[in-house]
């Protein structure tokens, strides 16, 4: 499994146009972030074909910042974001970013 760590808009906006796309936002501070995190690294090692990456809010704070007004989601940490063809069309945050909610997400 190979983690990818984003902290541009050019590295998101390379991401953001795949057919399929999982942001997750990670807060490196945050206990329950922590706990969202291993979720989706557990999910992500599952779906190795899912192209993901994440951003660690307090080193990437634009980046967060431009898909929260760019996307009109509301920013919160942890925060999962899935996009289909460059739309968001399913986001979580805290105790609900589960490997059972991210594999509901995707199969929609």
């Amino acid at each position: 499994m190979t983690l990818t760590k984003i902290e541009t808009e050019q590295q998101f906006n390379e991401l953001v146009t795949e057919d399929l796309f999982l942001l997750f936002k990670h807060s490196v501070t945050c206990p329950v972030s922590a706990e969202a995190f291993e979720h989706y690294q557990k999910f992500i090692a599952e779906h190795p074909q899912l192209k993901t990456a994440y951003l660690a809010v307090q080193e990437a704070r634009p980046l967060s910042n431009h898909v929260a007004e760019t996307f009109e989601i509301k920013h919160q940490s942890p925060q999962a974001i899935l996009f289909k063809n460059g739309t968001p069309t399913w986001n979580e945050s805290h105790w609900r970013i589960t490997e059972d909610s991210l594999g509901k997400a995707i199969s929609q």
